[in-house]
């Protein structure tokens, strides 16, 4: 092994503390990786999540700095090397895995990988992840691997505790989702109630006032100044329970997530039926994320208050080598050669400068009792 017995015990049992104290995926993730590669003393470790489109949902490093992950660019696809991990299921240790006939694709920017080690992360009969080390730092002759039998081993061990972290990790996140909607359930209920109790009084006591104004205006007065403190009881209603339902930072969830959240929250707050779908969309820069969302939210807020529609759709797929952001309800529509009059109502022109301020574009189709559609493509994801 690469430590002595007794600080090599040291370090499995310190790597499988630090594995069980987190709870948050990415935390999880991220402690494995750095476990591994401090454990047999690599230069580079990582470790990639499949998805179920031939990519990885999930993959992170440990020993590239921030600077050279920019540069190397979007998530890897699941091919060459990266794939036998995840497909033959079966450990892998080469000398110089760049002379693996396998070996092809890595990113310019990516850092010179020698010797290797690899092998999968299983849940049962499932691989739920692949975990890789790189550059070996101890003298070794060139074209020999540094990682031994007895490494591939300590890693085995470790991939077995990083299945369990993994697992119940995502369990806890499972069940974070289903508390915070019950709770957002609650709030809308709870909202509902509270301001429609608040524009009954409203109303009665408007009518109050206007029965008032002609025989007794002392009076109405009176009530006038009651309309006032009930219409701003009502939208302090409304503000507190904007703040609450506010979704999680695109940081900690994502942009599918925190747009299945937002879209979700609006489906029960409104009459028209609002749907979501995700399919196969990996993370995107974290500019284009937050643009997405912008985007998302401002077609959201036309078509709910402004189209009379009935069902809204919201779609976010991969198309060629970019990801689509699709708006489309079946509400009245608008002529689009009056689109710079539409453009001030709609926000037209602030979607299309967030478009192409991540390098995408906007498309806008709408006609007259046709309904509307907005597309926002950007490279990548």
């Amino acid at each position: 092994m690469s430590h002595g017995p007794r600080s090599g015990l040291t370090a499995v049992s310190s790597a499988l503390l630090a594995m069980s104290r987190h709870l948050e995926v990415r935390d999880v993730l991220k402690t494995i990786v750095a476990s591994a590669r401090e454990l047999l003393d690599a230069q580079y470790a990582a470790l990639g999540v499949p998805d179920d489109h031939g990519g990885f949902a999930q993959f992170v490093v440990d020993g590239v700095s921030d600077e050279q992950w920019k540069a190397i660019g979007p998530l890897p696809r699941q091919h060459g090397i990266l794939a036998a991990m995840l497909h033959e299921a079966t450990p892998e240790r080469l000398g110089d895995v760049r002379k693996d006939p396998r070996f092809g694709g890595w990113p310019s920017a990516h850092p010179d990988l020698i010797d290797f080690l690899g092998l999968p992360i299983r849940d049962g009969d499932e691989v739920i992840g692949a975990l890789f080390l790189a550059n070996k730092n101890c003298p070794k002759p060139e074209g020999t691997c540094g990682f031994t039998q007895d490494d591939e081993e300590l890693l085995g061990i470790l991939a077995q505790h990083a299945a369990i972290a993994l697992t119940n990790a995502r369990l806890y996140e499972r069940s974070r989702e289903l508390t915070i909607a019950e709770e957002r359930s609650r709030l809308a209920h709870e909202l509902h109630d509270a301001v429609s109790q608040k524009l009954f009084s409203l109303r009665l006591t408007a009518q109050a006032a206007t029965a008032l104004v002609d025989r007794d205006p002392a009076r109405a007065k009176g009530e006038l100044h009651q309309v006032a403190t009930l219409a701003a009881e009502a939208a302090d209603e409304l503000r507190a329970a904007v703040v609450e339902l506010r979704p999680a930072a695109l940081e900690e969830d994502g942009l599918v997530a925190t747009l299945r959240t937002q879209i979700q929250v609006l489906d029960r707050a409104h009459g028209a039926r609002v749907t979501f779908t995700g399919r196969g969309v990996k993370a995107l820069p974290a500019a284009q994320e937050e643009a997405m969302l912008r985007v998302a939210q401002e077609a959201l807020h036309n078509a709910l208050r402004h189209s009379g529609a009935d069902h809204v759709d919201v779609t976010l797929h991969r198309r060629g080598s970019g990801t689509v952001l699709r708006i489309t309800d079946d509400g009245g529509g608008f002529d689009p050669r009056t689109v710079r009059r539409a453009g001030r109502h709609l926000g037209l022109v602030s979607m299309r400068d967030r478009a192409s301020g991540t390098g995408g574009r906007l498309t806008v189709r709408s006609a007259p009792g046709e309904g509307t559609t907005i597309e926002m493509e950007v490279p990548g994801g």
